[in-house]
């Protein structure tokens, strides 16, 4: 578990991060120049709490604060490596230029979610999807920046504790659940695409497997994924270091490039029989509006790792970051569109949640693309699974075991034992295999996964954040109305969106009854 910091280490921690210090507020950052204060202001002074503060006031440190971004993570490892250097800790990284930032940030967005952006335009129809995602593209810009605006103000350097700064305890549950939650729902997705794209792999490459008794089974969905998540992605998910597994991260952005050429040319391609047909409804707006929002949304969310982005840079200021933001989201709003317009123009209402299921089994180019994915998902899994049992083992050992003091004199909880890592990822990998195992719709998955948490980590805890330490300052109520319109659009989206998904299955499961 992570330890506690004591004061010298925070004021370590504070030299090498300026998003932790007040004192890092450059010129650059007008956005912030409502809310300077003086030193001697008791404002100034609850601005300026740190993690070391927060936890002796009886908050707890902000979650998975040691944990860095796999796509960061890689970055550096690269850098290190062309370099001939080594990385054997947070102090000895190097920091990056805007152009390694812009690349981590859009590895960090670019992921999974970009296969579901056909279906989400199926959901919405052409022309309300094509707005919806322009205009979630800016306000996830916005959201993202906000975040480093929040961690000045809070005197926080991750996330977590940003949130955990300005609602205490109900705050740290609030991010746990979240983080918790979408990193589960991403679990299960990635579940889900091994069933759609192995086992028709398989199949392609030797065909005569699907008629040879018993290891036909490896061209049959549900064994694949028990076989696969079991076997493969399960061991990799009992690791401690998450460093170990930052390096699968690079066949994500290859096969991201492949998915999206793949579905380009091979649907221009495809012949008319395949194609579906064209509505009024799916040309201009159609039902399924708010989920196709989550859609959207679960492929967008990159705040976790934002934070992380901010503080690699070599000059950290809002300016810099602010243009790193901008070129990531607009890049990754680009690839999306593109894989959006080329499988939805071409299987229009026979879109599918996993767009690479509406090609034949024999393509050999959307094959290739089906493996790289594939592979990518059982190696990306062990990722969600490490968040997710951080997450738990966090909370029960904070919440229920007695705490014990470390070498600086701070209380701290007990390190979680061998036996209860395993048994939490055991018990994780099971859970999310059972669920996965009773669904074959990615895109319902995608639905719930980014109306809940990716609408809370998104569009409700940033502009929170920056309303209530905002409610200490001189801030106006014009300042006030962006957050606030954006947390009611989270709200209202969270609810009904979720609400309509969860009707939508129960309606797919009693028409299949009759």
């Amino acid at each position: 578990m992570a330890r506690r910091k004591s004061l010298s280490e925070e004021s370590a921690l504070q030299e090498s991060h300026p998003v932790a210090s007040r004192t890092s507020v450059s010129e650059d950052d007008d956005d912030l120049a409502p809310y300077h204060v003086e030193d001697d202001d008791p404002v100034s002074l609850s601005l300026q709490r740190t993690i070391s503060d927060d936890y002796n006031a009886g908050q707890h440190e902000s979650l998975l604060a040691r944990i860095e971004a796999p796509a960061v993570l890689l970055a550096e490892a690269t850098e290190a490596n062309a370099a001939g250097l080594e990385l054997p800790g947070v102090a000895g990284k190097k920091k990056n230029g805007m152009r390694m930032a812009f690349m981590n940030m859009a590895n960090s967005i670019i992921g999974a979610g970009i296969i579901g952006q056909p279906y989400a335009l199926l959901q919405c129809g052409l022309l309300t999807g094509m707005v919806l995602l322009f205009v979630l593209t800016l306000v996830i810009d916005w959201t993202i920046r906000l975040m480093v605006v929040n961690a000045k103000l809070s005197g926080t350097n991750t996330y977590q504790a940003t949130v955990s700064a300005c609602f205490g305890r109900t705050g740290y549950l609030a991010i746990s659940l979240a983080q918790g939650l979408f990193a589960f729902g991403g679990s299960i997705a990635f579940t889900v695409i091994i069933g759609d794209t192995i086992p028709r792999v398989i199949a392609a490459i030797f065909p005569s497997v699907a008629t040879t008794p018993i290891v036909s089974l490896l061209t049959e969905r549900e064994p694949v994924m028990i076989i696969c998540i079991l076997f493969i992605s399960f061991p990799l998910s009992l690791s401690k270091n998450i460093a170990n597994l930052a390096k699968a991260s690079l066949l994500a952005l290859i096969s991201m490039l492949v998915i999206i050429v793949a579905v380009v040319v091979e649907g221009i391609r495809a012949p008319a029989d395949e194609r579906g047909e064209f509505t009024p409804a799916l040309l201009t707006v159609n039902s399924g509006v708010f989920q196709g929002i989550g859609v959207i949304s679960f492929a967008f969310v990159c705040h976790h790792n934002s934070l992380l982005i901010y503080g690699a840079l070599r000059k950290p200021t809002l300016d810099r970051f602010a243009r790193v933001t901008h070129w990531s989201t607009g890049v990754s709003m680009i690839a999306c569109m593109t894989l959006a317009l080329g499988g939805f123009l071409t299987f229009r209402n026979k879109t599918a949640g996993n767009v690479l299921n509406n090609f034949p089994a024999d393509n050999v180019f959307i094959n290739i693309a089906r493996f790289c994915f594939g592979f990518n998902m059982l190696t990306t899994f062990p990722l969600e699974i490490f968040v997710c049992r951080e997450v738990i083992l966090d909370y029960i050992y904070s919440t229920f075991f007695k705490q014990i003091t470390n070498e600086h004199g701070i209380e701290e909880p007990p390190e979680p034992s061998m036996l209860a890592h395993r048994l939490t990822t055991a018990s994780l990998t099971v859970v999310t295999l059972l669920v996965a195992l009773t669904t074959d719709s990615l895109g319902i998955v995608l639905e719930v996964v980014g109306s809940t948490s990716a609408c809370m980590l998104a569009y409700i805890l940033p502009p929170l954040c920056y309303l209530k330490l905002a409610s200490s300052t001189n801030c106006t109520w014009k300042q006030k109305i962006g957050p606030v319109a954006c947390v009611i659009f989270g709200v209202t989206v969270m609810i009904v969106s979720t609400a309509l998904s969860i009707m939508s299955v129960f309606t797919t499961h009693d028409n299949m009854a009759t």
